[in-house]
């Protein structure tokens, strides 16, 4: 499975993230397969940038964006995260099968 997340960079106290496709299984500072921005938490203004377009092909591709990524790209209001699976509605009640009847 394919994740698009942020991997650290930067020393100690001046810590930046870069924007990656990675696999699920790989650890957070490792082998990324394509990096797709940036972002700077301590960079007062447009702290960020993406290559959008390559976001949307790795989704069409089956990716998942992690938390942090869509929260940054839904408040760029570029990208609308993957709605949650909804439940089945209230209204809709199973009815058991007509049990058959046995005579002896």
């Amino acid at each position: 499975m394919v994740r698009i997340r942020m991997r650290r960079t930067g020393s100690n106290k001046d810590i930046a993230y870069r924007v990656v496709v990675a696999d699920m299984r790989s650890p957070r500072d490792g082998k990324c397969i394509e990096t797709l921005g940036w972002y700077n938490p301590k960079q007062v203004g447009d702290n960020y940038q993406v290559k959008l377009d390559r976001i949307e092909y790795w989704r069409s591709k089956g990716a998942q964006i992690s938390e942090r990524v869509a929260a940054m790209l839904k408040r760029a209001q570029a990208v609308t995260p993957v709605a949650p699976v909804a439940a089945a509605p209230a209204d809709v009640v199973e009815t058991p099968a007509a049990e058959a009847t046995v005579t002896a």
